[in-house]
């Protein structure tokens, strides 16, 4: 039998800090994984696009564009704000941006010099 001491007891509240941490970053990894959606992040770190924009940058189908774009929403990756008929996204906070940065970084042979 296991005796529990307030040592053991703080180790297994860090553990349970460090799983919910590990889940939330877990997550925002699965949002990134999907090529077209890191893409579209990519595409919004230059400013703000809507989904038409995204559309003729992306060449392919409104429906696929749209589909990710709430997907991304879903995960609090972008904002929205619609301005009359149009609506613009734009990646909701800037260490997505920090981290899009330095993921292209590691994999430098894909970008032109």
């Amino acid at each position: 039998m296991r005796l529990h001491t307030p040592k053991a007891g703080m180790a297994d509240r860090d553990l349970q800090k460090l799983s919910a941490r590990a889940r939330e970053a877990s997550d925002f990894l699965k949002a990134l994984s999907h090529h077209t959606r890191l893409i579209i992040l990519c595409l919004l770190t230059e400013g703000e696009k809507t989904v038409g924009q995204l559309e003729e940058s992306l060449g392919i189908q409104q429906a696929m564009v749209s589909q990710q774009l709430a997907r991304l929403r879903l995960d609090g990756l972008v904002f929205s704000r619609r301005d009359g008929r149009m609506i613009y996204y734009s990646v909701a906070h800037p260490d997505t941006t920090t981290l899009l940065h330095f993921l292209f970084a590691m994999f430098p042979g894909a970008q032109d010099n």
